[in-house]
């Protein structure tokens, strides 16, 4: 095929391009399926059956839960940052850190810390990235339901797909992260 033959795939004898798969393109792909489930939902699915309140009535399996607190409960982050980012919730449906009792504070803090212990000793992690997105403005991809982030992170795990790609290569499977990570708690 010449660059000529690029015109259309109307042209008797060219092929179109996706019907040649294996050809090899400037484009590198990384497949990630899962992701389909939060694209086809759309924000109104989500806001409309909130995930973290869907979580703890759900198997720790299923709910990707590590740990349940009397008034909150650790589970993984289903479109992690990095292989052990957690998420710390409160069992209330409440948006914002000034809506938490304090018990749920105080909870949603000794939660984080022990997180922090068991993730690296699982994992050995060199630091991590805290925090919570309070509103969709500020970044919170769940807004009506608070929940803090706990990102594991190491010296070694910068490479070209978050700089060149804004993609992020992750090690290992959700199912057998929670496990390592329920199993250590």
């Amino acid at each position: 095929m010449t660059h000529a033959d690029a015109a259309g795939p109307d042209i008797p004898g060219l092929v179109a391009a996706s019907d040649l798969p294996g050809v090899p393109d400037e484009f590198q792909r990384l497949w990630t399926p899962h992701r389909m489930a939060y694209i086809q939902a759309g924000a109104d699915a989500m806001r409309a059956a909130c995930p973290f309140c869907a979580a703890p009535e759900k198997s720790d399996e299923d709910g990707l839960i590590v740990h349940r607190g009397r008034t909150v409960y650790a589970l993984l982050n289903l479109f992690p940052y990095n292989s052990g980012h957690l998420l710390v919730c409160p069992y209330r449906h409440v948006a914002t850190y000034d809506q938490a009792t304090d018990d749920e504070v105080a909870e949603i803090g000794a939660i984080t810390q022990h997180a922090m212990q068991v993730l690296r000793g699982v994992s050995q992690c060199d630091g991590f990235n805290i925090g919570m997105n309070q509103g969709r403005v500020a970044g919170a991809g769940v807004d009506e339901h608070l929940h803090q982030h706990i990102v594991p992170r190491w010296e070694t795990d910068a490479n070209f797909f978050p700089i060149i790609a804004r993609t992020k290569a992750l090690p290992q499977l959700l199912g057998e992260v929670r496990q390592a990570i329920a199993d250590a708690w």
